[in-house]
């Protein structure tokens, strides 16, 4: 039974990088302002409010070379020939350039992708009350305000900068600012435009931890009514004295390549592979644990990708009977957001999406629309000359976190906003070359 877990996970990785996935809804875009009134935009004092993906997270972790590919600084870059002014970003320094840590891509072996941590260089001054990294503080001015974990049901909560809070957030305060809401932080700027990109966590942290909410508010799914009254208030304090800005819509969660590589079918082939290997039958039904009870598994229930290299699925416990193959040990729920939580994100995300739209058309603002984006990354095409798709690692939009984003990634999603920004109010913001930025750094 080892050398049984032990096949699986190799044949889990054979197969990995060549999965196909559903459809998913699409939202529209948000029309152009037709209103030759409409005044243009100041890009004087530009400040980016949002989350890790406005931060440049990659590849799990926050790190020097993500932070300077930042769709923001690709944005604010573009700006200075329209009156943009200078655009200051929390870099970590060279000799901290690791940040956070995160993970590389070490090698592919027999198509199986070997990943390893990247452990030096890091900005991590000392350890919290949690027992979790405080990374190395940043206290000057800053027009890069993204914070890695930040949800809109988070941001008028004080303490949030703490040592026992989000240690992204903590670096960017003083010790007299720690009881300073994110809300409060990000609105004290003095800009004259935003960006604004928040909202992404309030689903995705429910997805990513198969629809498992942990006690510490990180993947619950945020009500519709916060959702949108936290908005509402957000974007009302940005747009204060006519203040322009784009504000991004949420990505389907069947776009994302974490929900996406291991698949029902996936597993079965490096199960039955493993199986067939010792002689055994292939194997035709996976179980899974749901809210409604433990049942087979179906090609519309979603799979977390760390699950492909957990090394449990075939596992026998003390019964004798292998995980993920009898009933009687099913796949646990944080391994699989099964077809009805797939249902229920997916709707959630409309309804954030809407509230979105409204807020956004209510305060005369842009809309740089994600969601179809990455609607259409799922599905495949070539940009600019360079294939993109949500394929794991080939794919080269999406890091190997399977979340965040590689910076050709960022890059293309900088053009979004710029698109949006153009369209709305009439500028002429260049384009962002892509074709410049790598996908996934191969080893």
């Amino acid at each position: 039974m080892k050398r049984f877990k032990k096949n699986i996970k190799l044949y889990i990785g054979l197969v990995a990088c060549a999965l196909a996935t559903s459809c998913a809804p699409e939202i529209d875009n948000a029309k152009p302002n037709e209103n030759t009134g409409t005044s243009k935009p100041d890009f004087s004092k530009y400040i980016a409010i949002g989350n890790s993906l406005t931060a440049g997270f990659a590849d799990g972790g926050l790190y020097l070379e993500g932070q300077q590919l930042a769709f923001p600084v690709l944005l604010a870059e573009k700006m200075k020939a329209h009156g943009g002014g200078e655009f200051k970003s929390p870099f970590f320094t060279e000799s901290q350039s690791n940040g956070s840590g995160y993970i590389r891509l070490k090698a592919l072996v027999n198509g199986q992708p070997v990943t390893e941590p990247v452990t030096d260089k890091l900005a991590v001054r000392g350890l919290s009350p949690n027992n979790t990294p405080l990374y190395t503080k940043y206290t000057d001015e800053v027009n890069n305000l993204g914070v890695p974990g930040m949800r809109l049901d988070m941001v008028n909560i004080p303490g949030l900068g703490s040592v026992k809070g989000n240690p992204y957030f903590e670096r960017l305060l003083t010790d007299q600012e720690v009881m300073t809401t994110y809300r409060a932080f990000a609105t004290s700027k003095n800009h004259t435009f935003f960006s604004f990109s928040l909202g992404n966590n309030d689903a995705l942290g429910y997805a990513t931890n198969g629809g498992v909410e942990k006690t510490d508010g990180t993947s619950t799914l945020t009500d519709i009514n916060t959702f949108g009254n936290n908005l509402t208030d957000f974007i009302n304090d940005l747009t204060t004295n006519n203040r322009k800005g784009v504000i991004a819509t949420i990505p389907d969660v069947s776009a994302v390549p974490f929900l996406t590589t291991v698949t029902r079918q996936a597993l079965l082939q490096a199960a039955t592979a493993a199986s067939q290997a010792q002689g055994g039958p292939a194997v035709t039904a996976l179980f899974i644990a749901t809210k409604a009870g433990t049942r087979p598994a179906t090609d519309k229930d979603m799979f977390v990708l760390p699950f492909a290299s957990s090394g449990l699925l075939g596992k026998p416990n003390d019964q004798k009977i292998p995980y993920g193959l009898h009933p009687n040990n099913p796949i646990e729920s944080q391994y699989v957001l099964d077809e009805a939580e797939v249902a229920e994100v997916k709707t959630r995300i409309d309804q954030y999406n809407k509230k979105i739209l409204e807020v956004a058309n209510s305060r005369d603002l842009a809309v740089a629309d994600i969601h179809a984006f990455l609607n259409k990354v799922k599905n495949g095409y070539v940009y600019n000359g360079i294939t993109i798709s949500n394929k794991y690692i080939t794919g080269n939009v999406f890091s190997l976190d399977g979340v965040h984003l590689t910076p050709i990634g960022y890059a293309i999603m900088a053009n979004i906003f710029i698109d949006a920004i153009n369209a709305k109010y009439g500028t002429q913001l260049d384009k962002v070359d892509a074709m410049q930025y790598r996908g996934v750094k191969m080893p």
